[in-house]
């Protein structure tokens, strides 16, 4: 394979669909990528040209296409007919059933690293601003992000709770998302009476959502 010529999509895709096999015995591990890299047969140079981190980069992959399979699901919805809160808890619950929990579980214990908690902090954040965005999000203020700040915290401590579940059909975790969006929908009205008082919009009208910022 030829550097010239390299897709590292595509390579990275493959790297990912041959480690997977070995995550639930070693994790997002230095081993279960060489075994990834074997299985391929790419060249462990050029492997690790494609990945640096190595099966860290493939754990961010396999969150990343998580998302991704998630916003192809919501595109064949019909949202329309729904009500907002519904809208965002039919999103957890989609992104839930495209992850498999053991998977999920040794990445979280690889993003709770020092050295990776930045990266997996960053595809938390990732995760909320896909479905703001899948819902037709178009805050480009102050409530871009307090919207993907609260939807963090909900989506994180629902991968909490939903890799301990053990109802029948994950039915303790869909009703705990169902009272973390009430949670949303509080913070929301206070955050609406707080920029209401005195001096609160003049203070905020500069923060602006990081595609609007000027250089």
């Amino acid at each position: 394979m030829k550097n010239s010529a390299l897709d590292v999509g595509a390579a990275t895709a493959e790297l990912l669909a041959a480690i997977l096999p070995y995550v639930p015995f070693d994790g997002w591990s230095a081993p279960a990528f060489k075994a990834a890299v074997e299985a391929v047969g790419f060249d462990p140079a050029l492997a690790r040209l494609i990945c640096p981190r190595g099966a860290v980069d493939l754990a961010v992959a396999y969150h990343r296409a998580g998302d991704a399979a998630m916003l192809a699901r919501l595109a064949e919805t019909d949202l329309a007919a729904r009500r907002y809160r519904d809208r965002v808890a039919l999103a957890l619950r989609l992104r839930l059933e495209v992850a498999d929990p053991e998977n999920v579980r040794r990445a979280a214990a690889v993003f709770a690293l020092p050295q990776n908690a930045a990266t997996g902090a960053a595809l938390i954040w990732g995760t909320a601003d896909a479905i703001w965005r899948a819902l037709g999000d178009a805050s480009d203020d102050f409530n871009w992000y307090s919207k993907r700040m609260t939807l963090s915290g909900v989506y994180s401590a629902t991968v909490l709770y939903w890799m301990g579940d053990t109802s029948e059909g994950k039915r303790d975790t869909f009703e705990f998302i169902e009272r973390r969006i009430e949670g949303i929908l509080r913070f929301e009205k206070i955050k609406g009476r707080v920029i209401e008082l005195p001096g609160m919009k003049d203070l905020l009208a500069g923060i602006h959502a990081p595609q609007r910022q000027r250089p």
